[in-house]
This record gives C-alpha cells, sequence and structure tokens, in this order.
C-alpha cells in the first residue's frame, strides 16, 4: 500500500466498487436481466433522487449532523412547484425559483435552530419530518397537481429526457478529456509541492479503468431504446443533472474554504471554535447547501412522476442517510466522501432492483436493505480499528 501510495480512503472506495461488481454479476447470473440495457437506464435513473441529496446530506453528517426531513421537503417543495403551474399557472421557471426560496426558508430555520440556539439536529429535524409532511398535504389540499411542460418533464428522463446517442458519447468523450487532465495535473501538483508520487503505471491503470467504466456506462445507456423510436436513449437527465450535482459540490469540498471547514468542525468542534472557524455560520451553510439540493431532487422527482403528490419523498430520509452511512460517512463525524455517497446509493438501488428482479416481496426487501444498514455500519467500525482512523 505504502509503495502504491494508497490510504484507507482508497482501499474503501475500492471494496465499494468491488462488492458493486459482485452484487451486478451475481443478481445477473441469478436473474438473467440484471445487466440489461433496459434494467441499466431504470437503475440510474431511480438512483438519481436519492444520490442528488445523498451528495449534501453526507457533509452534515460529517458535520456531526443529521436531517430526519430531507424526505418530508422534498415532498413539501416537489407539491409547491407542481402546484404553482398547475393551479396558479406559473411558469415552470418561477415556480422552481419559489420552490427554491422555500426550500432556503426551511433550511435557514433547521439551520439555524441548530447552529444558534444549539438545539439538536436530530430533534429539530424530527419534528422536520411530520412538520413539512403536513405541509405538503396543505398546499394542495392533499390534491395531486400534475405537469405537462415538455421542457420541465426533460428533467425527470421519460420519452424525451436524454441525451441521445450523439450527446452522450460527446459528454462521455469531454468527461474522459477532463479525467486524464485531472490525473496528469495531480501528478505534477504532488511533484511540485514534495509529496510521493503513486508510481505511473497504476495511475494509467487507475485512469484507464476509469475510462472503460464510462465507455461502458455510455453503451448501455446508448443500447436502451424505447418501441417506436429510430434510436437509443443515451443519458438519462436525471444522471446528468446527478452527476452535475456531485462535481460542484465535490469541488466545494476538495477546493473551498468551507469544505476544510466541515472536516475540521466535524474532526473536533470545539478545536474549530477555538483556531477561529466560524462554525455556526457553516452549520447554517451546511443547512442551505442541503436546502438546494433537495430542491434539484424535487424537481426531478416530479418530472419524472409527471405530477406532484404529497406522499413524494416518504420514507427518502432513510434511503439517503442509509446510502451515506453505507458509502463511509462516520456517523461519529469528521470522514466520508462525496463519492463514497455516489457508491452507497448505487447499492442500495443495485440490492433493491436484484431482490425486485427475483420476485422478493416489499417486506422481505425492507428487512434486507435494513440489515445490510446495521452491516455497514459495523464493517465501519472495524474497518476504522484496522486501519487506525479516529473513532469518536
Amino acid at each position: 500500500m505504502e509503495s502504491l501510495q494508497l490510504s484507507a480512503l482508497d482501499l474503501r472506495l475500492g471494496l465499494m466498487a468491488v462488492v458493486l461488481a459482485v452484487m451486478a454479476a451475481t443478481f445477473h447470473v441469478l436473474t438473467g436481466q440484471f445487466l440489461t440495457p433496459e434494467n441499466l437506464y431504470n437503475i440510474a435513473q431511480q438512483t438519481a433522487v436519492v444520490g442528488i441529496v445523498a451528495t449534501a446530506i453526507s457533509l452534515v453528517i460529517v458535520a456531526r449532523h443529521i436531517d430526519l426531513s430531507v424526505g418530508s421537503v422534498v415532498g413539501f417543495v416537489g407539491v409547491l412547484v407542481a402546484y404553482l403551474q398547475y393551479t396558479a399557472g406559473w411558469h415552470w421557471a418561477t415556480a422552481c425559483l419559489a420552490g427554491l426560496a422555500a426550500a432556503l426558508l426551511v433550511g435557514a430555520y433547521q439551520g439555524g435552530l441548530t447552529a444558534y440556539l444549539g438545539v439538536p439536529s436530530f430533534v429539530v429535524t424530527l419534528g422536520g419530518l411530520m412538520s413539512f409532511r403536513g405541509a405538503a398535504f396543505i398546499v394542495a389540499n392533499g390534491k395531486t397537481q400534475p405537469v405537462t411542460d415538455p421542457v420541465f418533464l426533460w428533467f425527470g428522463g421519460g420519452l424525451d429526457g436524454a441525451l441521445g446517442i450523439g450527446g452522450s458519447w460527446t459528454l462521455a468523450a469531454v468527461l474522459a478529456v477532463l479525467l486524464c487532465w485531472g490525473t496528469v495535473q495531480t501528478r505534477r501538483a504532488k511533484a511540485r509541492h514534495g509529496f510521493p508520487l503513486r508510481p505511473l503505471a497504476a495511475d494509467i491503470a487507475f485512469t484507464t479503468g476509469l475510462l472503460v467504466l464510462l465507455a461502458a456506462f455510455t453503451a448501455a445507456m446508448c443500447a436502451y431504446q424505447l418501441p417506436g423510436k429510430p434510436a437509443g436513449q443515451g443519458i438519462p437527465a436525471p444522471v446528468v443533472i446527478w452527476g452535475a450535482v456531485v462535481i460542484v459540490v465535490a469541488f466545494i469540498v476538495r477546493r473551498t474554504r468551507f469544505g476544510r471547514y466541515v472536516y475540521a468542525i466535524g474532526g473536533n468542534p470545539e478545536a474549530a471554535r477555538l483556531v477561529g472557524i466560524p462554525v455556526r455560520r457553516v452549520t447554517l451553510q451546511l443547512f442551505l447547501l442541503l436546502s438546494v439540493t433537495i430542491t434539484i431532487a424535487a424537481v426531478v422527482a416530479v418530472s419524472r412522476l409527471n405530477a406532484g403528490t404529497n406522499s413524494m419523498g416518504t420514507g427518502m430520509e432513510l434511503y439517503v442517510i442509509a446510502a451515506a452511512v453505507i458509502g463511509g460517512v462516520s456517523l461519529s463525524g469528521g470522514s466520508g466522501t462525496v463519492l463514497g455517497s455516489v457508491l452507497g446509493a448505487l447499492i442500495i438501488q443495485f440490492l433493491d432492483s436484484g431482490l425486485l428482479l427475483m420476485d422478493v416481496g416489499i417486506g422481505q426487501r425492507m428487512i434486507i436493505i435494513g440489515q445490510v444498514l446495521i452491516v455497514a455500519v459495523a464493517f465501519d467500525v472495524l474497518y476504522r480499528r484496522w486501519t487506525g482512523e479516529r473513532m469518536a
């Protein structure tokens, strides 16, 4: 590991990638349908909403907080956006901005209580879980609010909500160039600052593996073709949006002072306060960032369903938190990655989709996913002991 400059984090993410590959191969052997373009296309779309929120809630957990209200707020914002379009006759863009404003008010309220009054985030957001589910019902009086704007519906995928073959391969080519450029720049930066470098062959092999995975994913999405359409769908819009959110949040984490502050607070809040980090302000900003991702997820969810319902997002908080924890975010704070949340969300969806293809009932699926979460936390504890990572 030392010669390859592999950290405990690299090993954890690598192990999660292996778990994903083993799950995919096992379910395909058992069902014969798991690795088909149609199933992979559906998995990609279904994971996007949970994955979008999981990217931000991972940072909230890293900073030693929690948000149990994300599912209810997604429902509240989603119904509001649909109501403003269908009943009030607003343009979809204006309705989305109003939804964002409402989500930011929720984030400011819950984040303010947590950061400035010291009310535990568990209590604040537990109350929000009930309150904003009720608000979702009140907005439209419990009535379903259909949406029909074709531009808005693009965000949720569907018949025309994909990039198509040409757009998908163009996007894949751009990402491939950026990936290679990033690898080169990372090596140059390490060499310039005197940090030890991985063997060049290891970096080439790792980058090549990612390029192959990107090409295989793009090919699978382009191979899925709806009846009556002359060409394949390509990468669905929800996945593009999810990828954009991941890139932006990862940039915030790795390249901004705010990102460093979050991990410092999660490592030791008192020490962070003593060295001058504005703990309260950063905590409030975290909840506001989460509100932005909740709005994006709500827009995608409404456009996927073609309607806003007060039941939207029910139970979503469990899947979001599970995705973060399975992805390696420590519940004691201080460690976790955005990429880990992506892998965690995929593991949950792979498991759920594979069990569904095997005709496993909803009750059994819930039991299995719940136990997988417990196993993931137990593994996290044992792994940190083995690697010597800090545990609270």
